[in-house]
């Protein structure tokens, strides 16, 4: 058996050793030097967000385009009034734009009650930003209740987080 392993081992190196390894008649060409011209910046695109976008909002917000309510409520309080007066603001210097006022609720209460909660605070804030000049047509709500909470666990600070209106600026 060693016999045959040398022997088989001894014709593959005979075999590989008899491959001609001459170069080739001709050669390719060698590569053409490139030369990259930089690519021109356009100088009238804005820089940052897109005016009108949901990153331009948020930015421009502040944290303004979000509200709360107390337990159980969906009444407009001074300071909801100054949030929704910097929304109505933005959407009225930039036309074009369209939102959806996003109704939210704590865990407490029924998935039912939450539900119907959340359309209440949404319906509040979209009637504000209307009365504000605001086209409703620009404006659309839904409401989550508490199916998209920010603050998890079962604190009262948590349940005061969620108790929110967001708006969304919606991309075309």
């Amino acid at each position: 058996m060693n016999r045959f392993i040398i022997a088989v081992t001894l014709s593959s190196a005979l075999a590989l050793s008899a491959c001609k390894k001459d170069p080739p008649e001709t050669t390719p060409p060698p590569p053409a030097d490139v030369v990259t011209s930089p690519t021109p910046t356009p100088t009238s695109a804005p820089v940052g967000p897109q005016p009108g976008s949901q990153a331009h909002f948020s930015s421009a917000m502040m944290g303004a385009d979000t509200i709360y309510f107390d337990t159980d409520r969906y009444n407009i309080d001074n300071e909801d009034m100054a949030a929704l007066r910097r929304q109505a603001e933005y959407m009225l210097q930039y036309t074009g734009s369209t939102a959806t006022v996003e109704g939210h609720a704590d865990e407490r209460g029924t998935r039912d009650y939450n539900l119907a909660l959340g359309e209440r605070r949404a319906n509040a804030a979209k009637n504000y930003l209307v009365s504000l000049g605001v086209p409703a047509t620009r404006l659309r709500t839904v409401s989550y209740g508490e199916e998209r909470p920010v603050a998890t666990g079962s604190t009262e600070q948590a349940w005061a987080r969620n108790r929110r209106s967001v708006t969304v600026m919606i991309s075309r």
